[in-house]
């Protein structure tokens, strides 16, 4: 059995890999998907694909977690073809692990299963708070994996997101 998550990963935080972990339990393969690949340097999108395929693949390997794949999606823009656009490239999943409504609607609609995870204290688990606290010096460690600690230290991320939101005034 192979399974679908689908996520902006902005960063990967302990939310997104609390459910990867219970999707990597009970499918033989977990397909993730990397949205919006083609965003990054914004202060709701800093990360490039490839950092946050880092992040994601060495937050799992810490885990033990292999049975994964990760594929960066771009927007298309258009959701009545979004979908279509998904599974060009993709091999076949069975079930559709989503949240977010729409994904959930446009995957039910193509016909998938669409399973909705339990959230894991989605309040502090989330990229726009992390992103929030990273900006304001706060706890954010405390809130995604090692890998991801690592990975923006390798990056230089805090300065970068700090430079994101310098504006030209200053």
């Amino acid at each position: 059995m192979r399974a679908l998550y689908i996520g902006r990963f902005q960063p990967y935080h302990l939310g997104h890999h609390a459910v990867i972990k219970e999707m990597a339990s009970e499918a033989e393969e977990v397909i993730i998907c990397i949205g919006s690949a083609q965003r990054s340097h914004e202060l709701d999108n800093p990360f490039t694909a490839g950092e946050r395929y880092l992040m994601i693949s060495k937050s799992l390997r810490a885990e033990g977690i292999f049975n994964f794949y990760i594929v960066p999606i771009l927007d298309v823009n258009r959701n009545a073809v979004w979908v279509s656009h998904v599974e060009s490239l993709i091999p076949p999943v069975d079930f559709v692990y989503a949240h977010n409504p729409l994904i959930e609607r446009l995957f039910t609609e193509r016909g998938y299963e669409v399973r909705v995870p339990s959230l894991f204290n989605r309040k502090d688990y989330s990229g726009s708070e992390i992103r929030r606290r990273i900006l304001a010096d706060g706890d954010w460690e405390s809130l995604v994996p090692q890998a991801v600690i690592d990975v923006l230290q390798e990056i230089n991320g805090i300065r970068r997101m700090k430079d994101l939101a310098r504006s030209d005034t200053e």
